[in-house]
């Protein structure tokens, strides 16, 4: 078994690894498992609109997957968690984004509603597992 290697998403990876002690991805061998991501923008400050927030933790997965050689066309398996329900919106911005960025398949999907994230604001978090070749 190949040793695991640990990776930062360059810029909020960074200050959450400062102030956290932890990496945003691993990668064994083929596998990359990613830490889960909000809908936060450098600063850590999340997105007013819910849409936008899911938009941008997408964004994010895309970002934090790069740095481990890896993108959403690798991704087998989404976990999402969720705080204040799935009102229609959810699902529909989901599935749209998981056509966008994942037009050639689909993968398997986990979601979860919790009470809290985070970060006070945080209404969804998405983490992924990839295969790369």
């Amino acid at each position: 078994m190949q040793p695991p290697s640990f990776f930062v998403t360059p810029g909020y990876g960074d200050r959450l690894r400062d102030l956290l002690h932890y990496s945003q991805a691993v990668r064994i061998g083929d596998r990359v498992e990613i830490s889960g991501q909000g809908g936060w923008n450098d600063d850590l400050v999340i997105a007013a609109d819910l849409e936008d927030e899911i938009a941008q933790a997408f964004r994010n997965v895309e970002r934090t997957l790069s740095t481990a050689g890896a993108s959403w066309a690798n991704v087998v398996h989404v976990n999402s968690y969720h705080v204040g329900g799935f009102p229609p919106v959810v699902n529909e911005t989901m599935a749209t984004l998981f056509r966008r960025y994942m037009p050639d398949h689909a993968p398997i999907w986990t979601q979860v509603g919790v009470e809290a994230l985070g970060l006070p604001e945080m209404r969804i978090e998405i983490r992924v597992t990839a295969i790369v070749p």
